[in-house]
């Protein structure tokens, strides 16, 4: 015999209007993407998670966004600092790197390497702006790590440059910020949270595979760390800004997820 499923209490008469979800589409990607979501998205879910009017694109944009932060507060609470990413051998490498911005490679504007300077800023002691030259100075690391991007694409890279702790400790950097934040040449901006800028395989990276890093890739300097995906890895970076007060970045803007860890 089959048995019928009861009907849920909570479920609208007549079903769910499915063009709310569809116009609040990226937040429900990035959510699920993310699993916070997974197999449970549903406009009666939501109206069950969170009382609001479904017919409201504003109330489920906000729905969709308050389990968003919830996620950043989850991802941060299982975040282990002493937990290194996996590596891989040199034979793994992809070369060159797979390009990839909010816009095609095409539109890359180069930087002139002679006046570039890196403004540092905030809760800092020396903010003195530094020049390429300066990162030669500094202690050097390299990972082989496995880019991972939000679209579900992957590749393995070799980055080497200075360790983003070894950064900060130099400028006098407050540690116990909590965020460090970054402006880019592009307009680019993005943020991390102070325990993932102290992570032995967050680096601010100068090389790729042994070179300097291209024009799209980054050039000068990038960051690149093992435990955040993508779009969490600012490129062609103007600015370090050390922090107690929380930014959004450009696709944190558009719906993304702050904390996007992997």
């Amino acid at each position: 015999m089959v048995r019928r499923r009861p009907t849920s209490l909570f479920r609208p008469l007549g079903g769910v209007d499915q063009r709310v979800l569809k116009r609040q589409s990226q937040l429900v990607t990035q959510l699920n993407r993310r699993g916070v979501l997974r197999g449970a998205v549903s406009l009666g879910a939501l109206t069950m998670l969170t009382g609001c009017d479904i017919s409201d694109d504003e109330q489920v944009r906000g729905a969709l966004e308050a389990v968003s932060a919830l996620n950043n507060k989850v991802q941060a609470a299982l975040f282990d600092p002493n937990k290194l990413a996996p590596t891989y051998a040199v034979d793994q490498v992809l070369k060159p790197p797979r390009y990839n911005a909010y816009y095609p490679v095409d539109k890359v504007r180069p930087i002139d390497l002679t006046t570039w300077q890196l403004a540092v800023t905030g809760l800092v002691q020396d903010q003195r702006p530094w020049r390429p030259a300066d990162f030669a100075t500094m202690p050097q690391r390299e990972d082989i790590i496995r880019h991972v991007c939000v679209e579900g694409w992957d590749y393995i890279g070799q980055w080497s440059g200075v360790p983003l702790r070894a950064f900060l400790e130099k400028v006098g950097a407050d540690l116990t910020a909590r965020y460090v934040g970054f402006k880019c040449f592009d307009g680019y901006t993005s943020s991390i949270d102070m325990a993932a800028a102290l992570h032995p395989q967050t680096l601010l990276a100068t090389h790729y595979a042994g070179e300097p890093l291209g024009d799209p890739f980054g050039a000068p300097v990038r960051l690149r760390t093992a435990i955040k995906l993508g779009y969490k890895n600012p490129k062609w970076i103007t600015e370090i800004l050390v922090s107690n007060t929380w930014r959004n970045g450009y696709w944190e803007d558009r719906g993304y997820n702050w904390f996007g860890g992997i």
